[in-house]
């Protein structure tokens, strides 16, 4: 039996933008990506603490050390800058690895920086 488990988790960033006229996607700062084993085209779930939105969508990286965290295309209709997000993204594996699985949590400063 496989289950799914929570993989990589980028905990309460702020939202930097929202870009309606992009293609689609979320821009994450890639030092983030990286701290987290995220990788470019990995679907996420981004649910946002700040108005109960909960959506899917796929990563691509930002530029390093900018912080930025911007939703695009129809998603940023669900978020205003400022926004407080959860980031996750999720792995299917056999149920006794699950068991000790320990995902890649990452809790930036209030900057969307690494600590």
């Amino acid at each position: 039996m496989f289950v799914h488990i929570v993989k990589s988790k980028i905990h309460r960033v702020k939202v930097t933008g929202a870009d309606l006229n992009y293609i689609g996607s979320i821009t994450i700062d890639e030092d983030l990506m990286d701290a987290a084993n995220i990788i470019e085209g990995e679907k996420i779930q981004v649910v946002n603490n700040s108005n109960g939105e909960r959506l899917e969508t796929y990563c691509i990286p930002g530029p390093r050390g900018s912080g930025e965290i911007t939703l695009n295309g129809a998603a940023a209709r669900k978020v205003s800058p400022g926004d407080i997000l959860i980031l996750m993204a999720y792995a299917m594996m056999p149920f006794e690895e699950a068991k000790t699985f320990k995902p890649a949590l990452v809790f930036p400063n209030d900057d969307n920086l690494l600590k």
